[in-house]
């Protein structure tokens, strides 16, 4: 394999450890965001019984466990072009 396609296939490697990241991130804020208004509706309400959580704390454990996991253990807020960098820095060092 020539250094040429190595590059690409790290840079490539590296493109899509950012996007899932940056997915992560994504994920993350629309969870807090509906788990705000969940929140606030129910304040807001009655106060009975907190139904809320069903949403909050079934939703929260799957970010967490496979979404995060995946992302940041298993493939282990900068500039796409800087973290893009890192990643290949990271690869490279993984192949010696």
């Amino acid at each position: 394999m020539t250094t040429g396609t190595s590059e690409e296939h790290i840079y490539e490697e590296a493109r899509k450890r950012v996007k899932a990241k940056r997915g992560f991130w994504g994920n993350l804020i629309f969870y807090a965001v509906v788990n705000i208004i969940c929140f606030l509706v129910w304040a807001l309400g009655d106060r009975g019984y907190p139904w809320f959580l069903w949403v909050l704390g079934p939703w929260g454990i799957l970010i967490i466990l496979p979404h995060y996991l995946r992302v940041f253990v298993f493939e282990g807020g900068k500039s796409e072009r800087r973290a893009i960098e890192q990643e290949a820095e990271r690869i490279r060092k993984e192949q010696g």
